[in-house]
């Protein structure tokens, strides 16, 4: 698992202060070990070691941070195949009821699906026909994020997100294949992508 060395710093400061203390230290004392200003910054860094399975925090208690022990941190967690996605036109999207194991180190304690890319309009993406994209299920997305989308309320595909003035273009990947261009009531976003499985 990938940790950046702040977030290592944080985790290392947890594990000491609560064998000598028996309880987690707050956001402030924290930020005065590790010599941050800002609890912000802080409190987005415990939200990574949440989601990356490190530690759990309970809302509802002062100083309530335990770190999570290796045995029982989930491996990998069963997600959802939800069908196909058209990574060309526009496709009806077909459900299915299968499963996906995706390992917990990649989606966190985000809500996701998976989807079966069907087309080659993402292949400079280095999405083919048949990979499965795991999709963070979000209805906005920045310009650049690859995202599921639903156009005109019909047809679902897999385009890169770029807002423009005025539109928005659904990029395509692929060096023979045009742009989608739809105005923001001809969009619904269903997802963003943050991971893609290939099976050889």
């Amino acid at each position: 698992m990938v940790l950046t060395k702040r977030q290592r710093e944080i985790l290392s400061f947890l594990e000491d202060s609560l064998e000598r203390n028996g309880y987690a230290p707050s956001l402030t004392e924290i930020g005065q070990h590790l010599e941050l200003q800002s609890i912000s910054t802080i409190h987005k860094h415990l939200v990574h070691l949440e989601e990356k399975g490190l530690i759990r925090r309970h809302w509802n208690r002062a100083r309530a941070i335990e770190l999570v022990k290796p045995a029982t941190r989930p491996e990998a967690r069963d997600v959802p195949l939800a069908g196909l996605i058209a990574a060309g036109t526009p496709i009806e999207a077909v459900r299915g009821n299968e499963t996906v194991a995706i390992p917990e180190d990649m989606i966190g304690r985000r809500d996701v699906y998976v989807l079966r890319v069907r087309g080659e309009s993402m292949i400079e993406e280095q999405v083919r026909d048949g990979d499965l994209v795991v999709v963070e299920n979000r209805r906005q997305a920045r310009n650049g994020e690859m995202v599921v989308g639903l156009v005109s309320g019909e047809g679902a595909t897999l385009k890169k997100y770029y807002r423009e003035k005025g539109r928005i273009r659904l990029q395509p990947a692929h060096p023979t294949m045009e742009p989608i261009f739809v105005t923001e009531d001809e969009l619904q976003i269903q997802g963003v992508v943050i991971g893609l499985i290939r099976k050889y």
